[in-house]
């Protein structure tokens, strides 16, 4: 059994946490820095961004957790330290005096960046901002933690459950961030994971790679695939269950609980997304395989004009079966139904690829909801997946039209 509770990335044993304003934001009431330790080393697992254009933060982190370890993680706001000369050397002086203030390995710190592209990082706000971040740490900081990596977000998005294992009760938490530059295919945001559960760095990634292909891997807000962004875990064992090595029935509780945090972010990032006003969910069902089932369900949620229209309440089907269209999955059209479902209901809008009556005015009232579902069925087998994003709204394009001024 998964349970929610509080406490974010600190609900597990030996994890503290901290944020604060350093100065990297010129905003003085916003956090721009983060810190999350382990009392002990974990195993640390990580998935990151498919763009060539590669932040220097993920292949510092990428070099530091390649013997599948950590204890610190540390990340700013304001500026993604990415095409920047000197990129790599911020980064990992950035460990390095993250390193020093906590007593530990330099190697052992993943080290993130996040906000504009371009544009140098200087490090003495950072080094100003380290130590406070240091003697702020606490089991109440993840909720600060998660402040300090925000961006154009609006919400903080933090999650915890509990559950067993080998007899042991067992914590994980995650904090995320994520609202613009969006888009499938790993890992198109922040999010940095804890838990106290003992397994092995090889299963630990194995999971985390495994999940990201049915929640992360499925989310877009705005079709832009970041540089910066990546999923971290640390796992540090304090739970003190027996390790997980292999495949098994410990292996697949830790599993349901990382899916139930992916999850909860996914939604909360898709929720969040730059001037969105609604949480789309594309769920298709019906497809001959699962991965046709995620390429409909992608195509759907990434579609300009259907994200439009949910914006504007307008229930135009058409869109729906357009963007499947032209998915590239094998699907036949004539055997595709579409309705619209919120928690003021659900209406057929498409049967067997053609339109059927249906009140336009029950329609709005379904899709005036802040949450909606576009449910589709492909009436061709067993596969299934959902898709995640927003509405496509005016102030959109007011966030992005002066974003670095």
């Amino acid at each position: 059994m998964i349970k929610r509770i509080d406490g974010g990335v600190c609900a597990a044993k030996g994890f503290l946490a901290s944020g604060v304003h350093c100065g990297v934001r010129k905003n003085r009431t916003k956090k721009d820095i983060a810190m999350i330790y382990s009392e002990c080393r974990a195993t640390a697992a990580a998935v990151y961004t498919t763009n060539l254009v590669k932040g220097a933060p993920l292949l510092v982190t990428k070099k530091h957790i390649a013997d599948g370890y950590a204890q610190a993680v540390i990340c700013n706001s304001g500026n993604a330290n990415t095409c920047n000369a000197d990129g790599a050397l911020v980064a990992e002086k950035m460990s390095a005096m993250a390193a020093e203030a906590l007593g530990i390995r330099a190697d052992d710190v993943v080290v993130a960046s996040t906000g504009v592209i371009g544009q140098p990082l200087p490090l003495e706000p950072i080094a100003e901002g380290i130590p406070m971040l240091v003697k702020a740490l606490s089991r109440e900081g993840g909720s600060d933690a998660a402040e300090g990596i925000m961006t154009t977000d609006v919400a903080k998005k933090e999650i915890a459950v509990e559950f067993e294992i080998g007899g042991k009760t067992c914590h994980m938490g995650g904090i995320a961030k994520g609202s613009g530059m969006i888009h499938p295919n790993m890992a198109t945001m922040l999010v940095f994971m804890t838990t106290d559960v003992a397994i092995s760095a090889e299963m630990l990634q194995k999971a985390l790679s495994s999940d990201i292909k049915k929640t992360f891997n499925m989310i877009s807000i705005d079709g832009d695939t970041s540089t910066n962004d990546m999923v971290t875990v640390l796992a540090n064992g304090m739970a003190g269950n027996p390790e997980i090595t292999e495949e098994g029935a410990d292996f697949d509780t830790f599993m349901k609980a990382l899916n139930t945090l992916n999850v909860y972010l996914c939604r909360a990032i898709a929720a969040d997304g730059e001037g969105a006003t609604k949480l789309l969910e594309c769920k298709v069902s019906g497809a001959k395989d699962e991965e046709t089932a995620k390429t409909v369900a992608k195509s759907v949620i990434c579609s300009s004009l259907l994200k439009a229209a949910m914006f504007g309440a307008d229930a135009n089907w058409g869109r729906v079966l357009c963007a499947i269209g032209y998915s590239g999955a094998d699907v036949d059209v004539n055997a595709v139904d579409v309705s619209f479902r919120s928690k003021k209901g659900e209406i057929l809008v498409c049967e067997n690829g053609a339109g059927v009556p249906f009140s336009e005015e029950k329609a709005k009232e379904i899709l005036l909801e802040s949450e909606i579902e576009i449910v589709v069925s492909l009436g061709n087998g067993a596969g299934e997946a959902s898709a995640f994003g927003c509405d496509l709204t005016y102030d959109y394009v007011k966030i992005n039209g002066d974003y670095r001024t």
